[in-house]
């Protein structure tokens, strides 16, 4: 059998305003490379997606992004720094709550403006 090693896996995220998505990422600390006219790599550490300039609400609308963190509070304060900034109006972000299945949970909604929904920076309790 032939060996299946995979080296990299990174979805394809929509954005309905790709530049004001490319700008709120940057805001978070990532970095975004332009790869062309509809597509970035967004890219933090070692972990990156494609951000890209295509929009299908229904499927929007279910795009998540679950990342794991060291440390969950931390994010929700970075998170919510920039959430009060209002340069992104309808940006939002809820405190670290524990799920039932164990993990601790900060959610950071992004609006339909920027049409993308990382639902869960996982941290260690």
């Amino acid at each position: 059998m032939p060996k299946l090693t995979t080296t990299d896996l990174r979805p394809f995220v929509p954005a309905k305003s790709f530049a004001e998505s490319k700008e709120f990422y940057t805001s978070l600390g990532w970095k975004v490379k332009d790869l062309g006219d509809a597509l970035a790599l967004v890219q933090l550490d070692e972990r990156s997606f494609y951000l890209q300039n295509y929009f299908v609400e229904e499927f929007a609308q279910n795009t998540m992004l679950h990342i794991a963190v060291e440390d969950a509070q931390a994010w929700y304060e970075h998170v919510s720094s920039i959430v009060r900034t209002k340069k992104f109006a309808e940006a939002r972000v809820q405190p670290p709550t524990r799920q039932a299945y164990g993990a601790v949970v900060t959610f950071v909604l992004l609006a339909a403006i920027l049409a993308v929904r990382p639902q869960g920076l996982l941290g260690k309790a």
